[in-house]
């Protein structure tokens, strides 16, 4: 049976996700903003939390852990990069390491940018990456710690994926991350479609998290800072693809 994957909205923005195997009974869950939204998702399925991971060291992603552990006793997974930033690690984790989280393969990919250290979690065949603040609907994190270079990397990395992965990222930033998206691009017909039906979810209340990548590689212009059109766009024909992206995180971060 397929990974069961709950989407829970956290403190104002965040999201967390539980993963639930039916099978094994096992229950995982990736980061915790805060403790309350994830105990109560648990209690009220019935499910015993057995993993927590963690995708890097923000407190608005792990401020929860602490407590959560604590009541469930959970194995708290981690990078080895960032350990001496995280809560303790009873699992630290490193660069494509394979592990198994609810009976499935899990996969670590470095995607450091947002901050140094910063992991996403794949599996691949629930066809699911966590991506928390690296790359995200429609956007991608500020570039905190890393450079331009190193979160260009991370996003290629992540974007050379299968095109029906479906993308978990870390908060509800979609309506804003649109409305920039089409400052640049305000002629992209699927852009304009995916800004409507994003506007009509939120309107219901209803999250717009995960995506699929192919969406994403269709309409998110940090994905899209190598198209010879982007360039264009931003007055870099022929400029390098991380150059590109700079730009265009630039531009973003003064929006």
């Amino acid at each position: 049976m397929p990974l069961e994957i709950i989407t829970l909205p956290c403190l104002s923005d965040n999201y967390a996700y539980l993963l639930h195997n039916p099978e094994t009974a096992e229950t995982a869950v990736v980061d915790v903003p805060e403790a309350g939204p994830i105990r109560e998702a648990l209690k009220a399925r019935g499910w015993r939390l057995t993993d927590i991971l963690i995708t890097h060291h923000h407190a608005d992603h792990i401020q929860g852990v602490t407590e959560l552990r604590a009541e469930t006793g959970a194995r708290v997974i981690g990078a080895a990069a960032d350990a001496h930033r995280l809560p303790p690690l009873d699992l630290a984790v490193s660069d494509d390491d394979n592990l198994t989280v609810c009976g499935e393969l899990a996969e670590v990919l470095d995607v450091s940018g947002h901050t140094v250290g910063h992991i996403a979690f794949y599996f691949p065949d629930a066809g699911a990456v966590f991506t928390a603040d690296s790359l995200m609907a429609l956007g991608c994190g500020r570039v905190f710690e890393g450079t331009p270079d190193m979160m260009w990397a991370s996003l290629s990395r992540l974007a050379a994926l299968p095109d029906d992965t479906m993308v978990y990222s870390g908060h509800e930033y979609t309506a804003a991350n649109a409305r920039f998206a089409l400052t640049i691009e305000p002629d992209n017909s699927a852009l304009i479609s995916r800004s409507q039906a994003i506007g009509s979810a939120r309107a219901a209340g209803r999250p717009t998290v995960p995506s699929r990548l192919s969406d994403e590689r269709a309409t998110n212009p940090f994905l899209r800072a190598g198209l010879p059109e982007m360039k264009q766009a931003v007055g870099l024909a022929g400029h390098p693809d991380a150059e590109v992206f700079a730009e265009i995180r630039r531009r973003k971060d003064q929006f």
